[in-house]
């Protein structure tokens, strides 16, 4: 500092122990030491955190350094800035001097500046005949410069912490992600097993954590959820494992053997010479269907791949999970049965304005229980869907061709509801 006596404010101001540490703090600097002023401003812009100096307090910081004639903070260069309340409001782009005062409070407590002060509480400076300042009454600029490697440190502290609270989100949206498209891919496949409950475990878990959490409590879901994926996924190898060694007969069933090499490519019906005529060494995997019969074969993989087969029906338990909504038009304002859902989906359908025809065919189609499901869904999303009856019919038609699977759209909805939208 520019002398080394003790100062104290002006007015009805309290002196206090800290300013007197403060003090005493920047008298320690080291000979010759200079910081870039800039550099040391952004470094203490990170660690607001820990210095627990709000973001208007560090603009009012800005406007203070704006006033010193160098961008090396230097002994030699004198350390007090003395701009009045009005300056100091201009560079703060117009912040109110009582603001500004509270602000400068601030930035004193945190030790951040020491205040000296003039016999009559004005800033001023003065100066000999060459312009040069003998003495200075303001803010001292001397504890930045003083705390500048202590600043680094808490500003690095700050930076570690922020990256590991970002792998930390990172590692939680992914082991969410897993564990939904996995019990996607389970009810999907029919794997044995109580998804629902699987499922309300994940969403208990996510419900567990605040709109905005802290490390610790992100590392202690995190953990639950890393063992609940490898439960599932256990779970999952187990009846894969199963589904190997019992599925060698499947391929041994697709795979025929035909010693004549003249013979047409299985997928092809073969025409003989004679009506009813049939060779010994022929078999037969396909039969051509007559007129009114279906045609029944063992489909090849790549084949059964491009269709969804029959509609599969879901637990009520994760239909309700997925369209709350539902439950609302039930009888008493519940849905504890399929009755209820589906005396529920006559009400809704009604409202979607979908005709009597359409929901008949697609409960011809899908069955009841499903093509309730199905109006459970578009209620669920009717922000989205501008003819629901529309829809539906071309659900249906879907669903005729085998094109459409009833599991995705659930799960869609189940991802889409509920405290997993807070967590990313």
């Amino acid at each position: 500092m520019q002398n080394g006596n003790v100062t104290t404010p002006f007015g009805r101001r309290s002196m206090t122990l800290g300013m007197l540490a403060s003090q005493m703090a920047s008298r320690e600097i080291e000979a010759g030491k200079s910081v870039d002023k800039w550099k040391l401003y952004r470094t203490l812009c990170e660690a607001k955190p820990l210095l627990g100096v709000p973001d208007r307090a560090l603009a009012v910081l800005n406007a203070l350094l704006s006033f010193y004639p160098k961008n090396e903070l230097a002994e030699e260069h004198g350390l007090i800035v003395f701009p009045s309340n009005a300056q100091l409001s201009l560079r703060s782009h117009g912040m109110a001097e009582q603001t500004i005062r509270r602000h400068l409070a601030v930035l004193i407590k945190a030790g951040l500046v020491v205040r000296k002060d003039s016999p009559n509480g004005k800033r001023y400076a003065h100066k000999g005949r060459a312009g040069e300042v003998n003495e200075a009454f303001g803010f001292s600029l001397a504890p930045l410069l003083a705390r500048s490697e202590e600043i680094e440190h808490m500003a690095a502290d700050v930076m570690a912490q922020r990256m590991h609270l970002q792998r930390l989100r990172e590692r939680l949206t992914l082991c969410r992600r897993d564990i939904t498209k996995l019990i996607e891919a389970a009810i999907e496949e029919g794997a044995d097993g109580d998804w629902t409950l699987v499922l309300a475990r994940l969403q208990n878990l996510l419900q567990r954590l605040p709109r905005v959490p802290a490390a610790a409590q992100i590392e202690a879901t995190l953990g639950e959820m890393e063992l609940l994926r490898e439960e599932i996924v256990n779970q999952l190898q187990i009846q894969l494992k199963t589904r190997n060694r019992s599925g060698n007969a499947y391929h041994f069933e697709r795979h025929i053997q035909n010693s004549n090499p003249d013979s047409n490519y299985e997928s092809e019906p073969r025409f003989e010479t004679k009506q009813n005529a049939k060779s010994a060494d022929q078999t037969e995997p396909l039969s051509v269907p007559q007129k009114g019969q279906q045609k029944e074969r063992h489909l090849p993989r790549q084949e059964a791949a491009e269709g969804y087969g029959p509609l599969k029906s879901f637990p009520l338990g994760l239909v309700l999970q997925a369209c709350p909504q539902i439950t609302d038009y039930g009888p008493g304002g519940a849905v504890g049965s399929w009755r209820d859902l589906m005396s529920a989906a006559v009400v809704v359908r009604s409202m979607l304005g979908v005709s009597p025809s359409a929901y008949q065919d697609a409960c011809s189609v899908m069955g009841p229980e499903n093509a309730a499901t199905v109006i459970a869904c578009i209620l669920e999303r009717g922000g989205h869907i501008n003819s629901a009856g529309g829809y539906l019919r071309d659900l249906t038609r879907r669903t005729e061709r085998g094109e459409f699977a009833l599991g995705p759209m659930l799960m869609a909805l189940v991802r889409t509801s509920g405290p997993a939208k807070r967590v990313s």
